[in-house]
């Protein structure tokens, strides 16, 4: 099959950039230092490819992640960096054997590993991004607590998630160093062997950790592109011209499927003006015609996957394998 012969809009992974991007990873950080987060993917297939370089252990956002990845046999070394309130799920994935960490940050999320199951966790810590983690000296004592409750706390982690997209090196530096100073400090207090942390942004920059849990590296973003990192964009989303007039022209590819939280996705040779549902209305600087296909490149990867269904694997122009996005919902 030729990509002209999908139906669109369609994710297209070109398979030897994103080869080219793993093996660029996997040299950088081998083996344990890099545990690959699967919700900028959310596919076993690719997730395979990963542990085919070393990197055998995942990060995921969801339980659906965990299962799909253990029902592939990648059940060696998940950890779910997230709060979830009900773990039976996960207390199912441990007694098939899969082994599972949680990430928790409060007496009642280690309550709810307890009741199911779940034998291990990390003490989540909040390093600035004001989503979920413990105020740094409170880890201590959740590691006490938890410990108390019979779990094993392999040790901390902390996304620096308002760090990772800062454009500026230098500044990336040093915010991070100051992120990073307040996950040492509860390690200290928490003890255990993980300090897990970082993403594509700080990957090569963040030292204190122990793994680090970059996913858009793989098939990577407009957004990391404007960042110099050594990763290729491996992702676009097919469409087709459907509507010209002598200003602009129509493509269909809207906000049902692109992420568009950090802004336009990108067209060459072409200004995007807006996204709406089904349609992305640009401009283009050469002449397009109604029929003809365009490689649009969204600027957030993660949502951008999650829409779709496939990825659509091809060598130049020729699709290869159709890869199933298996771990969609929750």
């Amino acid at each position: 099959m030729n990509i002209g012969q999908l139906t669109t809009p369609a994710l297209v992974v070109q398979r030897a950039l994103l080869d080219r991007n793993l093996a660029t990873m996997a040299a950088a950080l081998p083996g344990a230092r890099m545990r690959p987060h699967v919700k900028a993917h959310k596919c076993s297939a690719l997730a395979a490819r990963q542990a085919g370089m070393g990197h055998t252990g995942f990060t995921c956002a969801t339980i659906t992640e965990m299962e799909r990845l253990a029902g592939s046999g990648l059940g060696e070394d998940l950890l779910l960096a997230n709060e979830v309130v009900d773990a039976t799920r996960l207390g199912a994935l441990v007694r098939a054997g899969a082994r599972v960490t949680m990430a928790v940050d409060s007496d009642e999320i280690i309550a709810a590993a307890v009741a199911a199951g779940v034998p291990e966790v990390l003490i989540d810590v909040n390093v600035g991004l004001p989503r979920c983690g413990c105020r740094p000296e409170e880890a201590g004592r959740l590691a006490e607590r938890a410990r108390r409750q019979g779990l094993s706390v392999r040790g901390v982690m902390g996304y620096e998630g308002h760090i990772v997209g800062l454009e500026e090196r230098s500044r990336r530096v040093e915010l991070l160093e100051e992120s990073m100073t307040l996950l040492q400090g509860a390690h200290e207090d928490v003890g255990g062997d993980v300090i897990s942390a970082g993403g594509t942004g700080t990957y090569d920059i963040n030292h204190w950790a122990t793994e680090i849990q970059a996913g858009s590296y793989a098939l990577m973003d407009t957004a990391y592109g404007k960042l110099g990192l050594p990763f290729s964009q491996a992702l676009s989303v097919l469409a087709t011209v459907i509507s010209v007039s002598s200003e602009w022209a129509v493509a269909d590819c809207g906000l049902k499927s692109l992420g568009m939280d950090h802004g336009n996705p990108t067209v060459d040779e072409a200004t995007v003006l807006f996204c709406s549902d089904e349609h992305l209305t640009f401009v283009p600087r050469r002449r397009v015609r109604v029929g003809d296909r365009i490689s649009v490149i969204p600027a957030h990867v993660d949502p951008t996957v999650a829409y779709h269904e496939y990825l659509h694997v091809a060598d130049g122009e020729e699709v290869v394998d159709h890869w199933p996005v298996d771990m969609r919902g929750w």
